[in-house]
């Protein structure tokens, strides 16, 4: 079953480090969003495979609890 990565405030992504198809390791960063000019990276709650990037680099004004990333 698919893991979701949720923004954890309202901001704008300022990178997205994976890409569908990556395989990540738990704690990998896998996108920063800016919040009020401070950067909160997010990182991977276990190892898998991305499945799905629903964010882009420069999307402005990403509401909070909004699902970024899936991991399997």
């Amino acid at each position: 079953m698919a893991e979701q990565v949720k923004t954890e405030s309202p901001g704008n992504v300022w990178k997205v480090l994976v890409k569908e198809g990556d395989t990540v390791a738990e704690g990998d960063v896998l996108f920063i969003l800016e919040v009020m000019k401070m950067e909160f990276p997010h990182e991977a709650p276990r190892a898998g495979k991305v499945t799905k990037v629903t964010i882009t680099e420069g999307q402005e004004n990403v509401d909070g609890d909004f699902v970024a990333v899936e991991i399997e």
